[in-house]
């Protein structure tokens, strides 16, 4: 059999009846553009050899894998091993498809990069891509999320992007893509959207999957190195699923490695206070794609919540949905209390301050590891937590 990475997703983007590319006809040419490119792009020693120049020699990669010796020790059963995204160059998984996004859009002609963002590490990342390459950049971000990620609005600003406050709706990370695409229609012809996870129409879930996959290249050789075997299980959080999918893409050919996906359970089960949506959605379209996606009584996508902000997203990534729906991932949740529990306790025992995000990924180490005694545990810890601190202490406090 191929390698499941070579057949998925087919010519049209669909993983299974998920992806696709349902655009408004003025983008219909650009995406077209962005489709040859990549599929030019992907293939050249040139470009090839200029990524991995940047990201040895810029991002800082390859990151290192930690043993958590003593989340291990408090959990008790299995070992608890951490994937080190947050040592990436500006502090999250995010750089690894920005840099290449915008080597891309270099590559294109473009002069300007546009994105959406929710917690801030994707903006940040795509500033300083913008800035590596000398391009314009412009970020759209919920008015919500810029109160909560204060310090990545002012990185962004550093950096010399312009932050575009979004106040429709809910004012996060939905009505941040809302305001991106809109921008982005009226300035196609010298920009590029540069979108922020494995979701939106086709050829980003696949890119961005693409670009994030040296994470699980990584995380499968220096695991063999450290151990002798592979990992027995591997997990990461899930909103729109980049990083999730990055960590996956290593594993997705053994069969003895079982995957894990972590979604936001937020406050509740009730909608509207979770942001669960392969737990809890239903099959539906979505920012020109097809997958799963959390829905109101009238049939739009509904409110979420979750203390993380880069996970308060109605949707999903299109694959993720294909891979619940075959089974290879398996999808389980971790709510604000044991997430903010797990930043907490990886903060003082480990000496490492999770991002809000990666603590959910922590939370279900944390929980499943005494289920699993005499097995490893691999979590992506796929950002730091320093955009956070000021929100968790000024809310939450110190903990105990």
């Amino acid at each position: 059999m191929k390698p499941y990475l070579k057949t998925t997703p087919d010519r049209d983007g669909f993983f299974g009846e998920y992806g696709g590319a349902m655009l408004p006809p003025p983008l219909v040419p650009h995406f077209a553009e962005i489709c040859d490119a990549y599929d030019r792009l992907s293939k050249s020693a040139e470009f090839i050899n200029d990524l991995r120049y940047i990201r040895k020699h810029f991002q800082g990669r390859p990151t290192p894998i930690s043993h958590l010796r003593n989340l291990s020790d408090m959990a008790g059963g299995a070992q608890i091993y951490a994937k080190r995204e947050d040592l990436n160059h500006t502090g999250a998984h995010k750089l690894n498809h920005c840099m290449a996004e915008a080597l891309l859009a270099k590559h294109m002609g473009k002069t300007k990069l546009i994105a959406e963002t929710g917690a801030g590490q994707h903006g940040v990342a795509l500033a300083t891509a913008a800035a590596y390459f000398g391009m314009e950049c412009e970020i759209h971000m919920g008015e919500v999320d810029i109160a909560k990620e204060a310090p990545n609005v002012v990185r962004m600003k550093l950096l010399g992007a312009t932050v575009v406050p979004v106040g429709e709706g809910a004012k996060t990370l939905k009505e941040a893509v809302d305001s991106a695409f809109g921008s982005y229609i009226d300035q196609a012809d010298h920009a590029l959207f540069g979108i922020g996870s494995v979701v939106g129409p086709h050829p980003f879930p696949m890119m961005v999957r693409d670009f994030q996959k040296i994470v699980g290249i990584e995380s499968r050789e220096q695991f063999v190195d450290m151990t002798g075997e592979l990992p027995d299980m591997v997990t990461a959080c899930v909103g729109g699923g980049s990083n999730a999918m990055g960590i996956f893409s290593g594993f997705f050919d053994d069969e003895d490695v079982a995957l894990y996906g972590v979604e936001p359970l937020g406050t509740s089960s009730k909608l509207g206070d979770h942001a669960a949506t392969l737990t809890y959605g239903q099959d539906g379209d979505i920012h020109g794609f097809r997958s799963k996606i959390l829905v109101d009584e009238n049939g739009n996508p509904a409110p979420v919540n979750t203390l993380a902000s880069g996970l308060d997203y109605p949707g999903v990534g299109p694959e993720h949905a294909y891979l619940q729906k075959t089974g290879r991932v398996t999808y389980s949740t971790a709510d604000d209390k044991e997430s903010l529990d797990a930043f907490y306790k990886l903060s003082r025992h480990e000496g490492i301050i999770p991002a809000l995000e990666s603590a959910h990924a922590v939370a279900f180490a944390l929980r499943e590891a005494k289920n699993h005694p005499g097995k490893s545990i691999l979590l992506n810890l796929s950002g730091r937590g320093d955009k956070d601190i000021d929100y968790v202490t000024e809310t939450y406090g110190y903990g105990e």
